[in-house]
């Protein structure tokens, strides 16, 4: 009994430096990539014992997926909390794109130049989450669209959504992004605008 009591008690401070190491890993990997930065450079910078740190993560790439999930489950909820306000559909697409540019600003070329060299099994991962994120929100953004009048009603909503995951796909995965020079903000800003031109209603373009 005692033995499982304290392992209840070793749970928050786990978790705690679970996040910790997460939300710094997260920093520099994102901005700057990961190929070159080692477990024991993160211990050092953390000023955490190597000990602690391989208690939370065993391997680098266990962190790496970490990182990922912790970045997707932000995103996830932040938009959550845009599309809930059906109020004004309008205002609230606008506070979509601003999220997602916000957030895919965080992405860096460096990190996509190490994801597809070191850890491309990883894109999975990202592939699986941004359609999970895109078909949650943006579709249901754009039913309430054509409801008020904002999106076309002569195209299926799902129709529009899937061209949307096609236009992604195809564009925002490294190697493509490595052709046309693009970054995930720069990419991803470019496909919403090209999808919106063609699904908005004429009344809500010449109001823009």
């Amino acid at each position: 009994m005692p033995a499982r009591q304290n392992l209840q008690k070793d749970l928050p401070v786990r978790r705690a430096a679970s996040q910790r190491i997460i939300m710094a890993a997260r920093r520099y990997y994102l901005s700057h990539g990961f190929r070159r930065v080692t477990m024991d450079d993160l211990a050092e910078e953390l000023g955490m014992s190597k000990k602690t740190l391989y208690a939370c993560f065993t391997s680098k790439a266990t962190l790496l997926k970490a990182v990922l999930v912790d970045k997707f489950n932000e995103i996830d909820s932040d938009l959550l909390r845009v599309t809930s306000d059906s109020a004004d559909v309008h205002t609230s697409l606008h506070r979509l794109l601003a999220c997602i540019q916000r957030h895919t600003e965080e992405i860096q070329p460096p990190f996509v130049r190490d994801i597809q060299r070191e850890a491309p099994e990883m894109f999975q991962l990202v592939e699986r989450r941004r359609r999970e994120i895109i078909l949650r929100h943006f579709g249901r953004l754009f039913e309430l669209g054509r409801r008020d009048g904002i999106i076309r009603k002569d195209i299926p909503t799902r129709l529009i959504v899937e061209i949307l995951l096609g236009a992604t796909q195809a564009i925002l995965n490294p190697p493509r992004m490595a052709e046309l020079n693009l970054t995930p903000k720069t990419g991803f800003t470019a496909i919403i605008a090209v999808i919106l031109q063609g699904a908005l209603t004429k009344a809500r373009k010449s109001t823009r």
